[in-house]
């Protein structure tokens, strides 16, 4: 089974969906979709004394701009496993460049963490989560002598557009 691939599409809306975690809140370790087999594979540990500030990984079915599954940061009261699903709905979405590479970040709430499902826009979340998150994509590869740059912060209604547009380019890519 290929993840990004065969998850059913009805778990795949742009105000409701299924992630798929690659990274736990916390870890050094990069790991990424290896896109042939569907499983994790280690890029690299960070160059960096920086960590992951939230849950990251991707949403299947999701077709991004930089021909990745559409990147995702999940905020949860836990540290979440590789490789689980999450069931998410998006708050708002960080538009960054990575090595002059247009590079979204959508940021979701798991609908079943009584700490997070209040939030529902980032700007209720408070400044410092916001703060750890800008700085961290801001840093994260810098001793690599790669350039990132925060470009935007935008509403939940804004992330669910890229959303809803990744899901098309899905469709459109893998499935004609």
């Amino acid at each position: 089974m290929n993840i990004w691939h065969n998850i059913s599409p009805k778990r795949i809306h742009a105000d409701d969906f299924c992630a798929v975690i690659e990274i736990p809140k916390g870890c050094k370790i990069k790991y990424e979709l290896d896109k042939e087999t569907g499983l994790l594979l280690m890029d690299r540990v960070l160059y960096t004394s920086t960590h992951y500030p939230a849950n990251y990984g991707f949403i299947p079915r999701t077709y991004a701009s930089d021909k990745d599954p559409l990147d995702v940061l999940i905020l949860s009261s836990e540290d979440i496993q590789s490789l689980s699903l999450v069931r998410c709905y998006a708050i708002g979405v960080i538009i960054m460049t990575d090595n002059g590479m247009k590079d979204e970040k959508i940021i979701a709430i798991p609908f079943n963490d009584p700490n997070y499902n209040s939030y529902h826009d980032i700007n209720e979340l408070p400044k410092h989560i916001f703060d750890e998150m800008t700085h961290f994509f801001s840093v994260y590869k810098q001793l690599e002598g790669k350039v990132t740059a925060i470009d935007e912060m935008k509403g939940s209604e804004d992330a669910k557009e890229i959303i809803q547009t990744c899901i098309d380019n899905y469709l459109n890519k893998f499935c004609k």
